[in-house]
């Protein structure tokens, strides 16, 4: 049966393995991935992973039958560094998608040695704690050209038929300068075209490669990294509608934040 894809905000370095005030700061973000499993139409037989913290020359998938984590974060206490999260990965899945980006005319690459970063697994610890769900890693291009991303996803699509679940992990506002009240304004006006811009299947295309002529954008993503994911996951259900999945108005201080589903 046909999955949808998503578009979800990550949160912050490992929250999912702490407590406290910064654990407590992502509680609705985790009940809505933890929530996300259930709305699905069948237990996908794999995920295939777009995260904002991978880039490379070349669209590079990861390919070990075993990958590890990657603590790509800074300040946080001695035990995120020495986290353990093993999910399987999917070697034939990663060779399908390297072959679907090759025949869309997108550069490709291989990487059998990294493990997944936190945009990865964040989203995935709340969904799947048992770590039982195979999960290849797909990177961005650098250049973070939003038509390219695009095409990525559409090249990407036929997957869904097969089981395959593609989430593209970033964040729908991304400015670490402004989070906090300074955020409260910038993130809301972003949001709200985000809400009007990606619902509708027809012109969503043309709508997000202008992204940055959006109210606020250049605020709400000074560098867009985290928002390419929503490309890939929107070029990969093209004639779908939209949904929001999460939204909230004070994350960390004032910052609205919302994840996103296709199909």
């Amino acid at each position: 049966m046909k999955q949808p894809t998503f578009f979800l905000s990550h949160g912050g370095g490992p929250w999912p393995f702490m407590d406290g005030d910064y654990r407590r700061a992502h509680a609705r973000l985790e009940a809505a991935l933890q929530a996300l499993p259930a709305t699905l139409p069948e237990q996908p037989r794999a995920i295939l992973m777009v995260s904002a913290h991978w880039e490379e020359a070349a669209f590079t998938v990861s390919t070990s039958p075993a990958p590890g984590l990657l603590y790509d974060y800074g300040g946080f206490p001695p035990h995120t560094y020495a986290l353990r999260y093993p999910a399987p990965g999917d070697p034939a899945l990663a060779e399908r998608v390297a072959a679907r980006v090759a025949a869309a005319g997108l550069p490709v690459a291989r990487d059998a040695g990294r493990g997944l970063d936190h945009g990865a697994f964040c989203t995935l610890v709340p969904m799947h704690p048992q770590a039982d769900m195979p999960v290849v890693q797909l990177s961005l291009r650098q250049g973070l050209d939003p038509a390219e991303h695009l095409a990525l996803g559409r090249a990407l699509a036929p997957l869904r038929d097969d089981g395959v679940l593609i989430l593209g992990s970033g964040f729908s506002f991304h400015n670490l300068r402004l989070y906090g009240p300074a955020g409260r304004e910038p993130s809301a006006q972003f949001d709200a075209w985000l809400q009007t811009a990606l619902p509708a299947p027809e012109g969503r295309a043309g709508r997000l490669q202008a992204w940055a002529r959006a109210p606020a954008a250049r605020l709400a993503h000074p560098r867009e990294e985290h928002l390419l994911p929503l490309m890939v996951a929107a070029g990969a259900a093209e004639g779908d509608a939209a949904t929001c999945i999460y939204h909230e108005t004070g994350f960390f201080g004032g910052v609205t934040a919302s994840s996103f589903r296709f199909g």
